[in-house]
């Protein structure tokens, strides 16, 4: 064991192994012991663990939460959710001579932690449906608790901040997703969630990077079952476009629908129209407005390596 001092001349222990300070230490959770690696030496014993317990020890089997000490820690709610809720009594020693009851809750979770725990459980919802991981999940939360307590966005729904907070979470991790994805998976509208997200960023004078053609090319192109040489030839064309100035004004989704579109009709993996559109969430109509702007210069924007199974003055013209 060795000690380390705090500037206000306290002293903290902290666990270590005496024979190899600098050695990470390995907590044994089933023991609860913390071990060196190095030569074994059990140098802690009995360390608490904060999650929760996997087995029951009712007679209730069919209870779907076999914990009896609550949930593990969550540092966003107020008191990190540690604490205790004291059940009604059904005994006569549980009341005084009035009727009262002796034991009382001291404190029972709050409206606000209430109102945040609801809307982590619709952001871990949302995240699971669209199978997105837990970092995005965790800056989602984060985001959320930051807003609510600001109360800068008073009078709107709180699924509506919670559905703005995943999409700028995306963003913000480098895994965009289109406002259509984020409402599939929600119950708020593409306006609402769009309203709510330029109020967030306000709020927290916070910014998220612009998206491009990039992002979404690999997710939609897997989600076609294309190949990787349509993936590559889709991106080289999206890309080459908008470097070309052939599609102004034109959002990067429907720039990728159509550079999608266009490798495709030109390899022996063809996609319709439709069912590029149904995976990118966008109409016919602007895919095909989109592929008109560069279909005159088809031939300036496909990879010099690229194995034509139809020539580019065979595309479709539409």
């Amino acid at each position: 064991m060795a000690s380390t001092s705090r500037g206000d001349g306290l002293t903290l222990p902290r666990v270590q192994c005496p024979n190899h300070p600098d050695a990470i230490l390995v907590e044994d959770y089933r023991a609860g012991d913390m071990i060196c690696p190095e030569c074994g030496l059990v140098v802690g014993d009995r360390v608490i663990d904060v999650g929760s317990e996997w087995r029951t020890f009712s007679n209730e089997k069919a209870l779907k939460d076999p914990s009896r000490v609550g949930d593990a820690q969550n540092p966003l709610l107020n008191g990190g959710d540690l604490t205790t809720m004291i059940s009604k009594g059904t005994g006569a020693a549980s009341f005084d001579e009035f009727g009262n009851s002796k034991y009382q809750n001291r404190r029972t979770m709050s409206s606000s932690d209430r109102a945040m725990l609801n809307a982590f459980k619709e952001i871990s919802t949302m995240a699971d449906r669209i199978n997105l991981p837990r970092n995005i999940i965790d800056r989602t939360n984060n985001l959320f608790k930051q807003v609510y307590e600001q109360k800068s966005l008073k009078g709107r729904a709180n699924d509506a901040i919670a559905s703005a907070c995943l999409y700028i979470a995306c963003r913000q991790e480098g895994v965009p997703r289109t406002f259509k994805e984020i409402c599939a998976v929600s119950r708020i509208s593409k306006k609402e969630i769009g309203r709510c997200f330029k109020l967030i960023l306000k709020a927290l004078e916070t910014s998220v990077d612009l998206i491009t053609t990039g992002d979404f090319m690999s997710r939609f192109c897997s989600n076609l079952g294309l190949p990787k040489q349509v993936q590559m030839a889709a991106t080289y064309i999206a890309r080459k476009a908008v470097e070309l100035d052939l599609v102004p004004g034109r959002s990067p989704i429907s720039v990728a629908a159509a550079a999608i579109y266009m490798a495709s009709q030109a390899s022996a993996e063809k996609k319709t129209q439709k069912e590029i559109g149904d995976i990118a969430g966008v109409a016919d109509v602007t895919i095909r407005q989109s592929y008109r702007l560069i279909y005159p210069r088809a031939a300036e924007l496909f990879p010099p390596d690229f194995k034509f199974d139809t020539p580019v003055d065979k595309l479709p013209q539409l």
